[in-house]
């Protein structure tokens, strides 16, 4: 669980970054954030099953 939700935290800064590099607005950066932070938290899901099923 600790995976997922710093994976999500990574994706919504590192997609916040992005969206003002890129000169967006308040409502690109949000929406870049909860893009990135999804996908992120899925990346960090999967990366959490793997650990689990290696571990035990």
């Amino acid at each position: 669980m600790v995976v997922v939700m710093g994976m999500a935290i990574l994706g919504a800064i590192l997609g916040a970054l992005t969206a003002r590099k890129r000169n967006g607005s308040g409502a690109d950066m949000a929406q870049y954030a909860a893009g990135y932070g999804i996908a992120f938290a899925l990346v960090g899901l999967v990366l959490s099953l793997i650990l689990v099923r290696l571990v035990v």
